[in-house]
Parts: C-alpha cells; structure tokens; sequence
C-alpha cells in the first residue's frame, strides 16, 4: 500500500525505516505544510517495505512517500 502526501508540504523527519512493522495511527512521517507539524500516520498495519523520500523534500499532494507491505 502507498503510502501519500495528503497535502503539499517538506518532509521534516521519518519516524521508520524498511523492515518495521507499523499499525494504524503510528507516526510514519513529520511533515511541515502551511507552517504547520503536519503527522502522516499508517493506514494499516504492516511492514515498511520502501522510503521513496528523505528529509528535506518538498512533496506535492498525492506524492508516495512510503509504501507498506
């Protein structure tokens, strides 16, 4: 499962990295969107199989920021 951007924003830190299991509501992603922390947690329980963005990116809506296996 992708895992996006909801909003146009940087990515502030990554709370994951590949291999951890994750459940739904846990912190994947600090965003700042609008001068605002914005938190993307996991709609799902599962495994963090890819990071496709790192720290300091500027990541448009719909942008896939992890996928979850």
């Amino acid at each position: 499962m992708d895992v996006k951007s909801r909003v146009p924003g940087k990515i502030m830190d990554i709370k994951v990295n590949v291999g951890d299991a994750v459940k739904v509501k846990d912190v994947l992603v600090v965003m700042e969107a609008m001068k605002m922390k914005q938190l993307v947690p996991a709609p799902v329980d599962g495994i963090v199989k890819e990071i496709k963005a790192k720290v300091g990116d500027r990541v448009s809506p719909g942008s896939v920021i992890l996928v979850l296996e």
